[in-house]
Parts: C-alpha cells; structure tokens; sequence
C-alpha cells in the first residue's frame, strides 16, 4: 500500500548533529561500541512530517517495546532519547548485572572444583579488569538490538536523540523540532535515590549507574541496602574477594520477603564472607586514607 506524502516517515536527516558526545569511562573500544549504537554522536534527528499516532518519551525497556510494537501495527511513532538508548537494562541494570553475577558464580563454582570431583586446585585469584571487560564487551554486543539505527531503518520508528518537553496538550518539542501527536507515552524511568548520610558526598560513592565502570577490584566495600540489588552486588564482590559489609535498618535482608526466604540468602550470603550489619541506622561516613569508613547506630543485630 502506497503512502501519502504526510504519512511517509521522515527517513531523511537533516542538518548538523544535534546530540553531545558522550563518553562512558573507561574509555575502551567496547564502550565507544556501545555509545556509537545506543547514542551516536553523528546523529541526525528526523525531520518531522504529519502528525504521530504515538510518542514515546523515554528509550528504556518500556519506551522501547511500546514504539516496536506500535510500530509493527502500522503506527507513525516517535522514540525520544536525552541519553542512552536500552535505558537501565541495557547499560546499568539486567545487562550487566547478570553478567557480573555469573562471573562471580563461576569462580565461585570453580573453587569448589574438588568437592565436585575436578582435580585440579581450585584458583585463588581473580582478574577483575578481565571480568570488568567482559561485562561491557557483553553489553556492547547486546546494544545492537536497542540501537538507534535499528529502530529507524528496520522497525521504521523516527528516533530523535535530545531534551523532550511539551509545548501544548498535542505536541512535544525536541531540540527545536516540533512533534504533533495523538497519544503519548512517558517512559522516562528513574534514578538512584542518595540517603542523605553525613559525609557521604564528601567520601564518595558509587551507584548502579557508576559500578560498572570499575576497572580495580575495590579492597573493601560497603553497601548500603540489604535489598535484591544490594545483596547480589555484595555476594558478587565478595566472590570477587573485595572484603564486603552490607548495612541495612531492617532487622533482616529482603525486608520485604518472607523471613524462611530471606534466611536462605542471608545464609548464603555469611558463607560467601560478607558481613551484615542490620538494624543499624547509618549516620556518618568519612573518608581517612584513601578509604571510606561507616559509622553506623547500630540495634540488635549484627553477623
């Protein structure tokens, strides 16, 4: 079926690049392959042309499957990126993540080796920087499918990489280009909230959006959270053989589980080395020689 000229999505790009070049340490060559499919730097956002069936503001999970699947039915739609395309699964979260995790579970296998059998010595040390470099070559490979291109040339969303806001009840404006729509989605997702703990700021600290850009094996580490996050991190680096402490104000991990399954991973998470210190409300963290002490109020339980 031919296209009215209005209907034609506006294949063409016009124009300078209109995106900021973003680098994501470490600067190596499977970052730079991630950043030029997730948010290339020569990119040039369409030209709109006609009014969109649907917006979508916000290239994670859920902005991504929206704009595909109304795509796949016939739909003109818009994607609207600021940042990386993938969202958090992609470059903070699932991805990477579950890459991590199963590092740690394989070394973690390996030194059990003699238990299951093997006869060669279980190993003692771990190169970090060669898990690290897994974990962004995985991603990288992985990025192709979220990547900007693809979402123009193979599933025919017009993908504009810039700052949404809403000029009216019917139209978002990106970069200086006007976008008419019909419905719109938000999928703008969230961040990482920072507890408000003396000197936390000053120390430093790392996020799930910064972790991942460790190249060194951290000597120790406290996480604060005993969460689903906080726990498989803490687990993950204690495999790794960081010296880990788990801080949470609940008596319990996974406050939110019931107490026969949270007792399972907070077992497991004691055998793996990590220590929990629970019921401890944090109130102070400052930075002496190079390295970052917690000082906790603690309640009744600590292991």
């Amino acid at each position: 079926m031919s296209e009215s000229p209005e209907s034609t999505r506006a294949k063409q790009t016009v124009g300078a690049p209109r995106t900021i070049p973003i680098e994501i340490p470490p600067g190596d060559a499977h970052n730079r392959q991630l950043v030029a499919n997730v948010h290339p730097a020569d990119w040039r956002n369409p030209t709109p042309s006609g009014r969109y069936n649907l917006v979508v503001i916000g290239a994670g999970s859920a902005g991504l499957i929206s704009a595909a699947i109304a795509a796949g039915l016939g739909a003109r739609v818009a994607l609207v990126e600021r940042y990386l395309m993938g969202g958090d699964c992609l470059n903070l979260g699932c991805v990477p993540s579950k890459t991590l995790i199963r590092a740690a579970r394989m070394i973690a296998e390996a030194r059990r080796a003699q238990a299951c059998g093997l006869l060669a010595s279980a190993p003692s040390e771990v190169d970090f920087g060669a898990v690290m470099e897994r974990v962004r070559r995985i991603r990288a490979q992985i990025s192709r499918e979220d990547s900007a291109r693809r979402y123009r040339d193979e599933l025919g969303v017009d993908v504009f990489l810039g700052h949404a806001r809403f000029g009216g009840p019917d139209t978002v404006e990106v970069d200086g280009a006007r976008l008419r729509f019909k419905k719109a989605i938000l999928a703008t997702g969230s961040r990482a909230a920072v507890p408000a703990i003396e000197g936390l700021e000053a120390a430093g600290y790392l996020t799930h959006e910064t972790v991942f850009e460790l190249t060194e094996l951290p000597r120790r580490l406290g996480v604060i959270g005993a969460g689903p996050i906080g726990c498989e991190m803490a687990q993950a680096f204690a495999r790794f053989g960081s010296r880990v402490t788990v801080f949470d104000v609940a008596p319990q991990v996974l406050i939110r589980e019931d107490q026969d399954a949270a007792k399972i991973i907070q077992d497991a998470l004691v055998r793996d080395g990590v220590e929990l210190a629970l019921g401890a409300k944090m109130v102070e963290v400052r930075a002496a020689g190079g390295a970052s002490f917690c000082k906790p109020l603690f309640g009744d339980t600590r292991t």
